[in-house]
């Protein structure tokens, strides 16, 4: 019965397979469904607010293109520089944003007094600025000026006026820029002038010293012939060493005393080539003859020694393709020799004309240098004069701004779509975060891995406020899901370690309400109904309840035997409607519960009741609000420890055991109480539903079977 819960709840934390980490978050959303469908509503009427009471934005739009600036006295040090055209266009969005140009504006537009958006800001002109935005359109030289305004005729007019006046500015840029161009222009052509004459007149009195009048011609003459040199050495090269590396081939051949018919190399050699062919044809013939006549036979003679001559002769001109290799070897590294001693003596021939030719070029090229400079000094000192272009504009407007019609914003579509997914998501993310937050033990997993305790099951929640009917559910309603919860306890503790020992138990939590008392009573019930003579007693003497569910007025009970007002066992023990089922209740409440829970008459009234009854149900107090569970838990067999679901922290549950663990008290296990399969933790529901229709339908079964008086009823309640 429990393998599906432990399923949902011992692999919700597992990677391996992704629906179980799909579930757990499903569950996640389930369990904290009030808390997501809160703040989704709370994002949702935000938004909805905000677009309708938020202020409507106009927005202007003011287009300028931005050319190349012209060639001319401003671009005189660029020519050097380099500047890409990039950082030339970044440079001007930037001056666009310039805090100067919206101080001119805002002086022009009187913006400071006139317009009340601004009037009340510490700095205006960064309220202003707020306002702008500069937008390059990408892949041109078009940039947008955007300004957004509550006012749309305002917004028109602070777009146009930044283009008026960046324009203005830019042009009296370029004026300041010219003028002093202009002077620099003429000192620096005066210079120019002066050094260009005295290189000229260098340049030419070296012609005639050095007699260079045909260096050029003579220099490419020698540098074509050293790379025809080159080609035709590097080609020798590589024929010698192809020749040499088959000479040591052949020599390593020889060495080796192979025959030098079988040289590869001599195959190339056409003599050699047929001579080797017509040995292997009269080889084969004269096998096909000794296969059909004898040794002697004329037919096989003859062959035999035309092969042996034809032998000899292939073995002679080996010889001479042999030699022949080694001649060709020779020859070849001497030609190689000889195009290395041309080609050196051409690449002195072109290094001796380079050195002399240096101090001419160096000469040539700084006069060049001179000479287009001073001509670029003019040609920019000339532009200046008939025309001073430099002073165009390269900048004009391409769209000038228009007043909206419409705001753009707020977009309450846009809001309210963002609201619905935005406040979905944050309602979401605050969910699973209050789940990380969440250490409470609610899973056989928290149970097993982090208190170290075995998982002895779990118990529905009873949807009842009375406490007879909470408490002796399993009588009452033995076909309800509680009760079948009490039942799979039992079985559980039935099938735990040393269970035949397990006489004496006690039920114990870590703080109050946690339904140790309910849990007790109902394992006392279904002990019971197996037949076995149970007895149970309420041990909390500071808060008993145990007389409350089963309706008894026992003004002696455990109490009054602890304190030694009665030795008689039979005086405060009740029998009950629960067949085999007894009760002994507390009694009144004495003054120093400890002391008596302590006292050695509780040993004797165990040791009686031991005697007397086939287990014995102890109720006991919480362990974190005194220490009386941990005495009681020391004389029982065992004890089973109660934890509410998700309502004790994992780190409060753990030292609460830890403690009695400690005391040397058996632990048989603990038992997850007050879940809600119908409500809040409906994520469950599947195991919920599938017991319901399976049991359900059992007892239905049962009851329409047997006989329905109270003798039939508690057999049947035995069997199950």
């Amino acid at each position: 019965m429990e393998e599906q819960f432990q399923s949902q709840q011992g692999n919700s934390m597992s990677g391996g397979d992704p629906s179980i980490n799909l579930r757990q978050y499903w569950h996640v959303i389930l369990e904290r469904r009030w808390l997501i469908v809160a703040t989704w509503s709370v994002c949702i009427i935000a938004g909805v607010l905000y677009a309708f009471q938020a202020t409507p934005m106009f927005r202007a739009i003011a287009r300028l293109q931005i050319d190349p600036e012209n060639q001319g006295v401003l671009n005189l040090n660029s020519l050097a520089l380099g500047n890409s055209d990039q950082n030339y266009l970044t440079t001007q969005y930037r001056n666009l944003e310039s805090r100067s140009l919206i101080l001119a504006v805002m002086n022009k537009l009187k913006l400071e007094t006139d317009d009340e958006r601004y009037t009340k800001s510490v700095d205006k002109v960064t309220a202003v600025t707020k306002d702008i935005k500069i937008v390059p359109i990408r892949l041109s030289r078009l940039v947008e000026v955007q300004v957004t305004h509550p006012k749309g005729e305002q917004a028109q007019r602070i777009a146009d006026t930044i283009l008026q006046v960046f324009l203005q500015q830019n042009l009296d840029d370029k004026k300041n820029k010219a003028l002093q161009g202009l002077k620099i222009l003429e000192q620096e052509a005066t210079g120019k002038e002066a050094e260009l004459e005295a290189l000229q007149g260098k340049l030419q009195k070296y012609r005639k010293d050095k007699g260079m009048v045909s260096l050029k011609d003579a220099q490419n003459i020698d540098a074509a012939t050293m790379r025809d040199l080159k080609i035709g050495y590097e080609t020798l090269r590589s024929t010698a060493d192809v020749a040499k590396q088959i000479a040591q081939q052949a020599q390593e051949w020889v060495a080796a005393g192979k025959d030098i018919v079988d040289f590869g190399p001599l195959a190339k050699d056409e003599q050699v080539a047929y001579l080797r062919k017509q040995v292997n044809e009269n080889s084969s013939k004269l096998a096909g003859l000794r296969t059909k006549y004898r040794e002697r036979h004329p037919r096989v003679i003859q062959p035999a020694t035309q092969l042996q001559a034809d032998s000899q002769k292939l073995r002679d001109e080996s010889e001479r393709a042999l030699q022949g290799i080694f001649q060709m070897a020779e020859l070849e590294k001497s030609r190689e020799v000889e195009a290395l001693r041309k080609y050196t003596e051409s690449v002195e021939r072109v290094f001796a004309l380079d050195e002399a030719k240096i101090s001419y070029d160096i000469m040539e090229q700084q006069l060049k240098r001179v000479e287009g400079f001073y001509q670029t000094i003019l040609t920019k000192a000339k532009d200046f004069d008939i025309g001073a272009k430099d002073l165009l504009q390269n900048m004009k407007v391409q769209d000038p701004a228009f007043a909206p019609l419409k705001p753009v914003s707020p977009n309450k579509p846009l809001i309210f779509v963002g609201s619905v997914v935005g406040g979905l998501a944050v309602a979401l993310g605050l969910a699973l975060f209050f789940n990380f937050l969440d250490d409470s033990i609610k899973s056989q997993e928290d149970v097993e891995n982090i208190l170290h305790l075995p998982f002895l099951g779990y118990i529905p929640n009873i949807k009842s406020i009375s406490i007879v009917e909470r408490d002796l559910q399993s009588h009452l309603h033995p076909t309800s899901s509680p009760a079948e919860g009490f039942r799979t306890l039992r079985a559980a503790i039935s099938l735990a370690k040393n269970a035949d020992k397990l006489r004496v138990m006690a039920f114990t939590s870590t703080i109050p309400s946690e339904g140790k008392s309910l849990v007790a009573s109902n394992f006392a019930i279904v002990t019971s109904q197996t037949g076995l003579k149970t007895l149970l007693v309420d041990a909390d003497l500071r808060r008993p309840s145990v007389h409350k569910a089963f309706q008894l007025q026992s003004p002696v009970g455990l109490s009054a035997y602890l304190s030694g007002r009665t030795d008689n066992f039979s005086e405060f023990v009740h029998t009950t409607e629960v067949p085999n089922l007894d009760v002994i209740c507390c009694g009144a409440v004495p003054p120093n519960p400890s002391e008596l829970i302590g006292s050695n008459r509780m040993v004797r009234f165990l040791e009686e009741a031991s005697r007397r009854y086939d287990r014995v149900i102890l109720d006991c107090p919480p362990v974190s609000a005194v220490s009386d569970p941990l005495i009681v838990g020391a004389m029982a067999d065992g004890m089973v420890f109660v934890t509410k679901f998700n309502k004790i922290r994992r780190e409060h549950a753990l030292r609460s055991i830890q403690r009695v663990q400690d005391s040397g008290i058996h632990l048989v296990g603990l038992v997850l109480n007050d879940i809600d399969f119908e409500g809040k933790d409906s994520y469950y529901y599947s195991y919920h539903y599938y017991q319901n229709r399976y049991y359900s339908s059992h007892y239905r079964n049962k009851s329409a079977d047997e006989p329905t008086d109270k003798k039939s009823a508690s057999e049947t309640s035995k069997s199950a």
